[in-house]
């Protein structure tokens, strides 16, 4: 568990990627394979230009290998990885070129649709051109015009796997090395944002006509048994709906459910597509203008403005019987769908605490 956060606002601590420990890895491993000594700090270039220094955990011959590892820093961001050891085992290949295999704990790609082709380690392209870039670099600084194989990988990184969205991606056997800038901006969760996205791409590639995007694990059981869904056609949208609606602005499928808590879903509706309570909050006013809509009285309205959350403000509805979910249902569908644009379908489901629905918008309408 994260600790808890103090009351105080202070400046968020950013981190460094899974791709940018693996080229410091590489760096060190290289040094010490062509000059024969082990560096304690390394300097890894950005895409962008930014230098940024590591500190090298190990750094040791194995056999014609040599095996460096560093432990990544996430910064403040609540990320799986933080803290695990990421490793790389560095060869001489007379086959010139850099050549890169998945080591324990990093996964292999099974399934179309990613940006790695079926069979290639889950190293992601900017990782790889880091990697690349930075042993090329060593290459010529050692006169050396030959090749390499660099194996990846991040101890306990199969368990860790199970915490990321990779097994419903098709990517086995442990995690991805990600990044695209080399830094992990603190609550970003790129990471999370980039698995929403592939998961789009898996399905599309494996030409699943219906997908569907559940804020947590009650509405995603909700939505899966109530369709009978593959697990491949389920994105784990958590509170990024706007993640989901802009990749199927340029990706469309033919149609797509949204299913989340009551509260999650009047946040959409009222044209928040970050749903996290750091960012958007739940508008009362806006529930009780839906209970006017739909026939409540000034009292039943002033009864919502001063509820305490949004459940307690669906309660007071039905008690008046006022239907208000459905309703809130059709103002998400609507705004979803003028984000995402004309190419996807879009529904909406409204759940409650126990998985139960409250209210549905539908395709089509």
């Amino acid at each position: 568990m994260w600790p808890e956060s103090s009351e105080a606002p202070k400046p968020l601590r950013s981190g460094l990627t899974t791709g940018t420990c693996a080229t410091a890895c590489c760096i060190a491993a290289s040094e010490q394979l062509f000059g024969g000594n082990a560096p304690a700090r390394v300097t890894v270039t950005l895409p962008k230009g930014k230098e940024v220094s590591l500190t090298i955990d190990a750094c040791e011959m194995i056999g014609d290998a040599v095996r460096a590892s560093t432990i990544k820093d996430a910064g403040d961001d609540p990320d799986v990885t933080h803290g695990a050891r990421v490793f790389v085992e560095l060869r001489k290949n007379d086959i010139p070129g850099v050549h890169f295999h998945a080591g324990d704990g990093v996964g292999t790609v099974t399934r179309d649709g990613l940006a790695l082709a079926v069979g290639e380690p889950a190293i992601n392209l900017v990782p790889r051109q880091m990697m690349r870039q930075h042993l090329q670099r060593q290459a010529l600084r050692y006169n050396y015009e030959l090749g390499f194989e660099v194996s990846v990988g991040v101890e306990n990184g199969m368990a860790l796997a199970q915490k990321t969205m990779n097994p419903r991606l098709g990517i086995v056997g442990g995690l991805s090395i990600l990044g695209t800038s080399g830094i992990v901006r603190p609550y970003s969760c790129a990471a999370w944002i980039a698995s929403i996205h592939q998961g789009i791409d898996v399905a599309c590639a494996n030409e699943v006509t219906h997908i569907a995007a559940s804020t947590g694990n009650s509405s995603e059981t909700a939505i899966r048994q109530h369709y009978g869904l593959d697990e491949i056609a389920l994105i784990e949208m958590g509170d990024f709906a706007g993640a989901v609606f802009k990749h199927l602005k340029k990706n469309p499928v033919p149609r797509l459910s949204i299913c989340g808590g009551f509260g999650k879903m009047t946040k959409l509706a009222c044209r928040n597509m970050d749903l996290n309570s750091r960012a958007s909050s739940i508008d009362f006013q806006y529930l009780a203008d839906v209970a006017i809509r739909q026939g409540g009285d000034a009292q039943l309205a002033e009864q919502i403005v001063a509820a305490n959350t949004s459940i307690e403000a669906y309660k007071l509805s039905q008690a008046d019987a006022i239907e208000i979910a459905s309703t809130i249902c059709a103002d998400a569908r609507s705004f979803a769908r003028s984000v995402a644009g004309d190419g996807t379908d879009i529904e909406v489901w409204a759940i409650d605490r126990q998985g139960e629905f409250l209210g549905h918008a539908g395709f089509g309408q």
